[in-house]
């Protein structure tokens, strides 16, 4: 029931904007926050941020602070990563992602429980 989609992926020169969305349909009380990640080709996947649902609150890793913003339209269910004055090492397929925070024995749990399958940021020189 879960389903997560990013667009706004493209070709851009590097100084370049984009805006990324993430679409997310099926959504439930556990759901605290929307996380964003990249994967680079032959890296490892790295956090960007996160936004949560109930207050708008942001976390950005802090080498991307400044040139992208994370942000959210909760009537739409929607969240989005805007990115400015793009570099080309900021290529690679963008994620979103959706934070659960869950009770089990006492434990609170939170975990990026649900992905999206992505899309492509392309930054040229």
């Amino acid at each position: 029931q879960v389903q997560l989609v990013e667009s706004g992926g493209g070709l851009v020169q590097a100084g370049g904007s984009l805006r990324l969305s993430c679409a997310a349909s099926g959504r439930t009380s556990d759901w605290h926050a929307m996380g964003w990640f990249r994967q680079a080709p032959g890296k490892e996947r790295e956090f960007v941020g996160t936004i949560t649902w109930s207050g708008g609150s942001t976390y950005l890793t802090d080498f991307l602070k400044g040139r992208f913003t994370i942000s959210r339209d909760i009537a739409k269910n929607t969240v989005y990563l805007q990115m400015n004055s793009l570099k080309p090492e900021d290529t690679g397929v963008y994620y979103c992602a959706v934070e659960t925070m869950k009770v089990s024995a006492d434990i609170v749990r939170r975990s990026f429980e649900y992905w999206g399958q992505g899309t492509q940021v392309t930054v040229s020189s």
